[in-house]
């Protein structure tokens, strides 16, 4: 298959770039480096376009052809979208409909979107399956969701054939240590906690102890990066044999509270990990884990790498050479 990844260098992307070309897929990447990294690439072609610069969008892309597109080029800091929601709106939806407009001038048929759980808000139950109602909190889950109906619109019009994937708390880094998560400022929970533990002079801070759970603390859903990508190939591959619109929760189905990924961290790296407790942000459930039996049922995918260790191993191995590659990349650059 040939695929157009849009938001191919950043985190989620890169590393679906790496599993496509570890299969022989041909695949294009799409960013504007807002985020992304360059040398995140692995040697794929990159086109340099903003998807809201639809002029520039479309000629770049003009005639060219793809098996499908796997859409994860958005903003997606749920603080920054609270401070500033019209760049959120701009960027996630505004960007996403001229992406649509050129794939349907080129007559490109499927996508695949990168949503999250941030979609279903507060939750009324333990674990949240995908007919769980749908209120977001925040202007980054509500634009997901903007673009999810978007796309169900498209294709009850036949335009085009769409997956919405609704990640929970993706984490963890190449086997290949050639990637991993690499963003300033660093937003993710497990990489702050290794990076704390790591330098000294940085403190992991925990957002409220008084939730109802065990030990005080929230308790998240934590996927492999490689899982997610593996979904994403399988959800394609079914799109090629039946046309319609599909919504999947990814997500490991357990729960881990931020004191126990504290402590299995510090097994991990076998050191104690300062951190401070402060107050609760607002806005965050005691509680978010995901019920993936439909993922599993329909797709046959099982987060088979996402056991909680081996999230954290994969995270700090690649940690601990990332500047390494960073330094090799500039001096390519140069």
């Amino acid at each position: 298959m040939k695929i157009l990844i849009p938001g191919g260098l950043g985190y989620i992307g890169s590393h679906m770039v790496e599993f496509l070309r570890d299969r022989n897929h041909e695949v294009v990447i799409l960013d504007n480096l807002s985020t992304g990294n360059e040398w995140a690439s692995l040697g794929c072609e990159v086109i340099l376009v903003d998807l809201l610069d639809r002029d520039e969008l479309k000629k770049k892309l003009c005639k060219r052809k793809f098996d499908g597109v796997i859409h994860f080029a958005a903003k997606s800091i749920v603080s920054e979208s609270v401070l500033n929601p019209d760049l959120y709106y701009e960027n996630n939806f505004v960007g996403t409909k001229n992406l649509i407009d050129v794939m349907e001038i080129n007559e490109i048929q499927n996508i695949i979107f990168s949503s999250s759980a941030a979609v279903y808000g507060n939750p009324i139950s333990n674990k949240i399956d995908e007919n769980h109602p749908t209120v977001p909190i925040n202007p980054y889950g509500k634009t997901k969701l903007m673009v999810e109906k978007y796309l169900e619109e498209k294709t009850l019009e036949g335009k085009i054939n769409a997956t919405c994937l609704r990640y929970f708390n993706a984490a963890g880094a190449s086997y290949s240590k050639k990637i991993g998560e690499c963003r300033e400022p660093e937003t993710h929970l497990i990489p702050n906690i290794i990076r704390s533990g790591i330098n000294k002079d940085l403190n992991f801070d925990i957002f409220g102890d008084n939730y109802d759970t065990p030990d005080g603390t929230c308790i998240r859903d934590y996927i492999h990066v490689f899982d997610l990508a593996k979904a994403h190939y399988l959800a394609l591959k079914e799109m090629n044999q039946k046309s319609n619109f599909q919504i999947y929760n990814l997500g490991s189905g357990a729960g881990f509270s931020i004191m126990e990924i504290k402590n299995t961290c510090e097994q991990v790296l076998n050191i104690n990990i300062p951190y401070k407790i402060r107050p609760r942000r607002e806005g965050d459930p005691a509680i978010l884990v995901s019920d993936i039996n439909k993922a599993s049922k329909v797709l046959g995918w099982k987060p088979d790498n996402s056991e909680i260790k081996n999230i954290i191993e994969t995270a700090y191995n690649f940690e601990k050479v990332k500047d390494s590659i960073i330094e090799a990349s500039n001096g390519t650059d140069k």
